[in-house]
């Protein structure tokens, strides 16, 4: 079961593909903030993560703990010599970085909880968003790549290393021939569907691309087939849909949602019989509560589970 949280003063640290967010406080309603780009140079980033960390230490006082939510691949093994590691990962420069042994070296003393960047989005909300009196549910992420995670019987999933899901294969639309910008595996979800797919496929970025152009109809159908095999494989009760693509720039968030959720429903045809999967499915698939606060909220929440379970 996901532990108590202590409402102390901690660190919080969202790893994206594009910026590392940092924060300080106690809750989402006291955190100060701020936001570096993650580029290609892990040293200089981790860096000034911590040096912020620090400053805001002196500022505000102690922190008891700190949280860190990273994009993947991660060693999420305790027991592991790459453990806090990212691993086998895309991003330029970043493969095999040690960033919990970055931010150890600069916090010997406290206790710091670490998962990938979605599980963290995930447990934000969770704890303050979006599932209230939920026990299941995925959270996923669109943006510089694709990522999910997710809470299974009030535990977050992890099993062998993590949830890829945002490196599932689809079947493809027909006619469709875009071979995807995934460098593993082509045109895999992330491959497909990611911003810089979406970029590759249209020649604009996401909140540029007009409500009518072609690639909005290809990108919410790659996702409701990918919602549809996430419904069929974990079940869960709910399905949120973040990250940059997800606020679905000049389309419309509420048109982008309502055309997954036409497309998932059409894809499972009938099969699951759950009155979430046919006429509640507006509450089943949704945007997060946290909006772009997610991921830093439940870094937070690491943190300050890490507390209780030192």
């Amino acid at each position: 079961m996901l532990g108590k949280r202590h409402n102390v003063l901690a660190g919080a640290i969202e790893g994206g593909g594009t910026k590392f967010v940092c924060a300080v406080g106690s809750s989402p309603h006291n955190l100060s903030w701020t936001e570096f780009p993650t580029g290609d140079n892990p040293i200089r980033v981790l860096a000034q993560v911590t040096d912020w960390l620090n400053e805001q230490q002196r500022e505000r006082g102690a922190l008891q703990a700190i949280g860190i939510g990273s994009f993947g691949p991660l060693d999420l093994h305790p027991g592991s010599p790459t453990y806090g590691y990212i691993t086998s990962t895309p991003k330029p420069g970043w493969r095999n970085t040690d960033v919990m042994g970055a931010v150890r070296r600069a916090f010997p003393e406290i206790p710091i909880g670490f998962d990938t960047d979605v599980n963290a989005a995930a447990l934000g909300e969770y704890f303050w968003g979006n599932t209230s009196g939920l026990s299941d549910f995925v959270y996923v992420t669109i943006g510089t790549g694709i990522g999910a995670g997710g809470v299974a019987g009030r535990q977050l999933i992890h099993g062998l290393v993590h949830p890829e899901m945002g490196h599932m294969l689809l079947p493809r639309v027909h006619g469709d021939t875009f071979a995807g910008v995934c460098p593993y595996h082509g045109a895999c979800w992330e491959g497909l569907c990611s911003g810089p797919a979406l970029l590759k496929r249209s020649g604009m970025l996401a909140e540029a691309l007009p409500p009518e152009h072609e690639a909005w109809a290809l990108e919410t159908q790659y996702i409701a087939y990918a919602v549809a095999n996430i419904a069929c494989m974990l079940s869960p009760q709910r399905v949120i849909i973040g990250g940059g693509v997800g606020n679905a720039g000049r389309l419309g968030q509420n048109q982008f949602f309502r055309l997954i959720r036409e497309k998932t429903r059409a894809a499972l045809s009938g099969y699951i019989a759950s009155p979430a999967l046919c006429e509640e499915i507006g509450d089943y698939i949704v945007p997060p509560h946290l909006g772009d606060n997610a991921g830093i909220c439940g870094a937070l929440a690491l943190a300050q589970i890490a507390l209780n379970d030192s």
